[in-house]
């Protein structure tokens, strides 16, 4: 059974930067898509970013275009996320998860870690 787990949250002033950690385990991650959706207090989760085995192609929310960065090592079994000039409404849960790209681009992979607190203060 694959299981992920993210890290690398915390607290950061407005402008500040971040980068979370996913570690998989019990399955090799190259054969998987990949992704980290995010949600805020009293809001609907959503999709942040997303790429495929080889991160031939990613893709971003518009919200985090030009700040935040995905990317893989499948050797380490790691996915990443920068966040870069992080503002406070990027404060949420960051959830790393992983399945087919058709069904991360879905926004139901089968695959979630259980999230990391990121916090930008104002």
């Amino acid at each position: 059974q694959l299981q992920l787990v993210e890290s690398g949250g915390g607290l950061v002033q407005s402008g500040g930067s971040l980068r979370l950690s996913c570690a998989a385990s019990g399955s090799n991650l190259d054969r998987y898509a990949v992704a980290w959706f995010r949600q805020a207090p009293g809001k609907e989760r959503e999709g942040v970013s997303c790429a495929t085995t080889r991160s031939d192609v990613t893709n971003y929310a518009d919200s985090v275009k030009g700040r935040f960065t995905i990317s893989r090592d499948n050797a380490k079994n790691m996915v990443y996320l920068q966040m870069n000039s992080l503002k406070p409404e990027d404060t949420a849960v960051y959830y790393c998860a992983t399945d087919s790209i058709q069904a991360v681009v879905a926004g139901i992979p089968r695959y979630w870690g259980h999230g990391t607190q990121v916090t930008v203060s104002s």
